[in-house]
């Protein structure tokens, strides 16, 4: 689990795929065990109010993400209303990404990439440039057509899966190539 303090009012927390596992947190259990999921974000809550040396009391405004390929990130908000300091209330939306997004530091890595997933006959995707890396964003229609787990393999031997949705990389970053840009990669480099 990794915490990081945003401001003095939020945090967020992120747990890998294997930190889920290790806290027997699965999809089954967020869907159908409401009270054994609350008591799981009740002990993270704590441990992050420990390590991040922050008073939880009040209402906690709790956003969950999936996020394929990557882990659950889970960012919180303390309101700042005054509430006795035995009260904690959290406020839960649970929202989930299906689409794979991963950090380059090298756009050399792209063109490599993009010449290994051609056995895969994948040629989609978008390239950005935001604060100084590059990004590769496929669309949710990738998992249907493809083996997900070999998809996400290739894409970690070359990138890493970043935090950023892709609603950010479109709004902040510079788009490089809209769509096929894996396709279009082989074609200019090969």
């Amino acid at each position: 689990m990794r915490l990081e303090r945003i401001s003095s009012n939020k945090f967020k927390i992120f747990l890998t795929f294997d930190d889920l596992i290790e806290r027997g947190i699965t999809e089954n259990l967020m869907l159908e065990d409401l009270p054994a999921m609350q008591m799981e974000f009740h002990e993270m809550m704590l441990e992050a109010s420990d390590e991040l040396d922050i008073e939880l009391s009040g209402i906690l405004t709790v956003q969950i993400y999936i996020i394929q390929a990557q882990g659950m990130l889970i960012i919180v908000t303390q309101e700042d209303e005054d509430y006795d300091e035995d009260y904690l209330e959290m406020k839960v939306t649970l929202s989930e990404r299906h689409s794979l997004l991963f950090e380059f530091d090298d756009f050399e890595d792209i063109i490599q990439l993009s010449k290994v997933m051609t056995r895969l006959n994948i040629d989609a995707g978008s390239i950005f440039y935001y604060d100084d890396s590059y990004y590769l964003h496929l669309p949710d229609h990738l998992q249907e057509d493809h083996i997900k787990e070999d998809i996400i393999a290739l894409l970690s031997e070359y990138g890493n899966p970043t935090l950023l949705s892709p609603e950010q990389l479109y709004e902040y970053g510079k788009v490089i190539m809209s769509e096929n840009a894996l396709l279009q990669i082989r074609n200019y480099f090969n």
